[in-house]
């Protein structure tokens, strides 16, 4: 008798969202400096509200033979509570929390935890670290700023954080004391905010006030599909990629984003803007692509794959019959 070919959930693009959210209930900030970054940090936190909701944590390349001044230098720019991370400290919004000299941090489930580097001094990455682990502990929570710095400490964190769907901001490298973090950050991820240090503040909160609209709980009306579809047709004409039969809660999760940067409210008037403004297909085209490029490096995925997908289809088809992906 014929074996019933077993129906096998697409595993590739649920992996992703099937992942355990330790997310707390407000944006939690990492923002990365390293040379030039006092200069900037006092510029950003002397724009900050004092009751902005979000929890802020900086990481800053220090000297660590040198007592951590930052929380005192901090503490005149701004009327949050600043204070040195210590191990296992639990995150609250509008405090600032800053990271101990010649330590690594993480974050698990919403409190800070401290490590000994092990790396070589001009071999850390202090910043990437923790944005990689803000993105896996707080998804969409997590808000990933560069500031003034050499190097590129900081790019391949911040995709992560856009990978989770995350919010990016960066100094305007034309404003940064050191444009090197800043230049490689906008090189290596699509940018939800670029401005001086001193305007992201602003621009930061009235993003995060832009609630999403396209998603609701009763689902997708036929006036946005009819928008989607509509925006993938111009990303099909201007790039030769295919979106349409990519999940439309993704798609529509990423197209807010951009509204959002832009503060468009409807997609209707999203869909003119794009046809006015084709740079802005090309960066809606490359946030698309940050989910897929995601899953080639998901190794469960290609696991799965490999022990019950394949055998499954392979012991449907006869010997000697051509099997065509």
């Amino acid at each position: 008798m014929k074996k019933q070919l077993q129906k096998i959930d697409n595993p590739v693009s649920e992996t992703s969202e099937q992942q355990i959210s330790n997310a707390v209930g407000f944006p939690i900030a990492g923002i990365g400096a390293s040379a030039g970054g006092l200069e900037a940090l006092e510029q950003f936190f002397g724009n900050v509200p004092v009751n902005s909701g979000i929890a802020y944590v900086v990481i800053q390349h220090l000297d660590p033979n040198h007592a951590g001044i930052m929380p005192e230098l901090l503490q005149r720019t701004t009327r949050m509570h600043v204070l040195q991370a210590t191990d296992n400290l639990q995150v609250k919004p509008d405090h600032v929390y800053v990271i101990p000299p010649n330590k690594s941090m993480s974050v698990l489930n919403g409190h800070l935890y401290l490590f000994e580097p092990i790396e070589l001094r001009g071999l850390r990455l202090p910043i990437d670290y923790f944005f990689r682990s803000l993105a896996a502990d707080q998804h969409e929570n997590g808000i990933g700023i560069i500031l003034s710095g050499m190097g590129s400490d900081g790019s391949l964190g911040l995709k992560a954080i856009k990978e989770k769907n995350g919010i990016v901001a960066v100094q305007n490298p034309s404003t940064a004391k050191f444009d090197g973090m800043p230049n490689s950050a906008v090189n290596a991820v699509v940018v939800d905010i670029l401005a001086p240090a001193n305007e992201l503040p602003a621009k930061l909160i009235s993003l995060l006030k832009l609630s999403p609209t396209l998603v609701n709980k009763t689902g997708i009306d036929d006036k946005s599909k009819s928008n989607l579809e509509k925006i993938v047709i111009l990303l099909r004409a201007q790039t030769g990629h295919d979106f349409s039969l990519y999940k439309k809660n993704t798609l529509f999760r990423r197209i807010e984003r951009r509204m959002n940067v832009h503060q468009i409210e409807k997609i209707s008037n999203y869909v003119r803007f794009l046809q006015e403004n084709p740079t802005e297909i090309d960066i809606l085209f490359k946030e698309l692509l940050i989910g897929v490029t995601n899953f080639f490096r998901d190794a469960a995925v290609w696991e799965n794959l490999r022990e019950k997908v394949l055998p499954a289809l392979f012991n449907e088809v006869p010997n000697g019959h051509v099997f065509r992906a």
